[in-house]
């Protein structure tokens, strides 16, 4: 008989779901350095308005970032100060692994691929 393990992890699948993502990650880490605008992100990430867009409004939509309105700009803040302390712990989970994680071949990132791309 199979055991159901999945009662009371889906809101932890979906916060690392939301981490999963290159993007949404490299905007996470930038705001975790102080808030930003769409413009910074993009000229920092080197990726389109659209796109930015469309990670904060997904990183808004989980709870992680919220923004405030300066006259006509919108400055994009993490809310949770915890999410520091889980990405510093991710850090020291990576470091203690070392390349076991990026050699998964499940969720790593092959050889021959570009950064960002997993298999």
């Amino acid at each position: 008989m199979a055991i159901d393990c999945t009662p009371g992890l889906a809101p932890a699948v979906a916060l690392f779901r939301s981490l999963g993502d290159p993007t949404r990650l490299a905007i996470l880490r930038r705001l975790a350095s102080g808030e930003a605008r769409v413009v910074d992100l993009t000229g920092e990430l080197g990726l389109a308005q659209s796109t930015v867009s469309k990670h904060l409004a997904c990183l808004r939509d989980c709870g992680l970032i919220d923004y405030r309105v300066e006259g006509r700009q919108s400055f994009y803040a993490l809310t949770r100060p915890e999410l520091l302390d889980l990405l510093r712990s991710a850090e020291q989970v990576l470091a203690a692994t070392g390349e076991a994680v990026a050699l998964c071949p499940v969720y790593g990132t092959p050889a021959n691929s570009p950064p960002g791309v997993t298999a």
